[in-house]
């Protein structure tokens, strides 16, 4: 199955030493899920959905998340279509 983009808002916290830590991603839909953990922060590519940047793998809701800063103050995860 395809998968594709979806961009989010994003809660982060820049940190005294320079670091972007993101704490909560904001669904479409308004729903707000905390990030419990960043596991891994790389330069990466997203290999399903299209596009690079920082890839950032998280804890949310108990699963593994890819979540992905572009730049620009853009945000995406990567998500299932249909």
């Amino acid at each position: 199955m395809e998968e594709i983009k979806v961009y989010v808002d994003v809660k982060a916290l820049f940190s005294s030493d320079g670091r972007l830590i993101p704490l909560s991603i904001v669904w479409t839909d308004g729903r707000e899920y905390e990030i419990a953990q960043v596991r891994d922060v790389c330069r990466a590519a997203s290999l399903r959905a299209g596009g690079a940047g920082i890839r950032y793998t998280c804890l949310i809701s108990g699963q593994e998340t890819h979540l992905y800063y572009e730049g620009s103050n853009l945000w995406f995860v990567e998500r299932r279509r249909g």
